[in-house]
């Protein structure tokens, strides 16, 4: 152990203000509990942690790139971990890779892949610790499809109505999903709709996908407020159709905001909670430290990061601020060597694009793969039920409660053995 016990600076930037204030916030609880858990162990190779916030905002990519150099110039930061920050397109990476510190992120981008595979010795040091959000269309369009061949669920008929927010992160995953659609069978009557977002006035679009009669609809945007405003204009003139809202609706905020109209929406995430014993000590946990309406489901990120990188530090003998790429590089290493089996399931990096490799679309193994994981919001619309994928699902998936009774009885009809 070294007899250095000064504090090691690790920043974080996170959006405390603007439209993902709700997800910064559990960012920031995350982190604040990683390093009190790793602290009260002895810290890191005994130096304790010491995070180092900076509000993100709206996440432009001035504000990132400022919020970056200010971590590391004059905090001295000797690693930067994040969850997302949307908007700055990789600017940030050129000032990591200039200093030589760690990077940890969930972005969820293609342009991670695309940044690190460019300069792979240049970018040693910058990891993605979810899988890119591409993954989510095709997961989404098994994930329904199972649903159906499962008789869980009998669709009317296999037409397909995509909504993306006009963030480049939703029109990826839009896409993606009208892509892989037409693989397994399913037809996009309406879409992928780009609507400009933040926007908060969903009516004329659920009149469009309404005339285009789907029984599938997903919202690719992530706002939470704007998905509870969506769910709930919606509900107001149902149709028979499920409702996937991307990612957003994991909050609890989103609960709150929504109300009654939550109950029975699906929402995906390629990063989240895993409700088994080791997730659920931690949301027990998370819940004591930040209270009832607190998200672990989305601080698990954070929290997961910050322990996978202290044990990669402590195994590489220590850390190394600005400038200090030998050291670095050594952390790095053990990153992509060791397998954190974290509370949101394995952070396994791809040995080229550093980002954690997806369950099961990527690897049949979980042991090596992050689940891309599918609740459903059912009794009272409090509770997200774990219904996909095996073997993590807890519970099963149930209609939706706006479905018309006609609907509800033939496939009651359909599960009778």
């Amino acid at each position: 152990m070294t007899s250095d016990t000064s504090p090691i600076p690790i920043g974080s930037i996170v959006p405390l203000s603007g439209p993902s204030t709700a997800d910064g916030i559990e960012f920031r609880n995350g982190i604040i509990l990683a390093a009190e858990e790793i602290n009260a162990q002895g810290g890191i190779l005994g130096r304790p942690v010491k995070p180092i916030f900076i509000d993100s905002n709206r996440q432009s990519a001035d504000m990132i790139l400022g919020a970056t150099r200010r971590l590391l110039h004059e905090f001295g930061c000797h690693a930067i971990i994040c969850g997302y920050n949307i908007g700055p397109q990789n600017s940030e990476y050129e000032a990591i890779a200039d200093a030589g510190v760690i990077y940890i992120h969930t972005n969820t981008l293609v342009q991670h892949h695309d940044t690190v595979l460019s300069n792979r010795d240049r970018y040693f040091g910058c990891f993605m610790s979810d899988p890119p959000e591409y993954w989510y269309g095709q997961g989404f369009v098994k994930f329904i499809t199972w649903l159906k061949d499962t008789g869980q669920w009998t669709p009317r008929n296999n037409r397909m109505a995509i909504v993306s927010g006009s963030k480049p992160y939703s029109i990826v995953i839009a896409n993606a999903m009208a892509s892989a659609a037409r693989e397994f069978g399913w037809v996009v009557s309406y879409g992928p709709k780009i609507v400009s977002t933040p926007t908060t006035e969903w009516s004329s679009t659920i009149e469009q996908i309404r005339a285009a009669d789907p029984a599938v609809i997903a919202n690719t945007h992530f706002y939470v407020g704007d998905l509870a405003s969506f769910q709930r204009q919606f509900v107001e003139r149902p149709v028979d159709a499920l409702v996937y809202l991307q990612y957003g609706a994991m909050h609890e905020a989103f609960s709150a905001t929504a109300g009654p109209a939550a109950e029975g929406i699906i929402v995906g995430t390629v990063i989240g909670l895993i409700p088994d014993a080791l997730g659920n000590a931690f949301a027990k946990r998370y819940y004591e430290r930040f209270g009832e309406d607190s998200t672990p489901n989305v601080g698990c990120q954070t929290y997961s990061e910050l322990h996978h990188y202290a044990l990669a530090a402590a195994a590489a003998g220590g850390t190394a601020g600005p400038g200090g790429f030998e050291q670095n590089r050594k952390v790095a290493e053990r990153l992509r060597s060791i397998v954190f089996r974290s509370v949101a399931g394995a952070i396994c990096y791809h040995p080229v694009w550093q980002s954690a490799i997806p369950f099961p679309n990527q690897t049949n193994d979980p042991s090596l793969g992050m689940p891309h994981l599918f609740f459903q919001l059912q009794n009272k619309s409090r509770q997200r039920v774990l219904i996909a994928p095996d073997p993590y699902r807890v519970g099963r998936f149930k209609l939706p409660p706006w479905f018309s009774a006609e609907l509800k009885q033939s496939s009651a009809k359909a599960e009778e053995p």
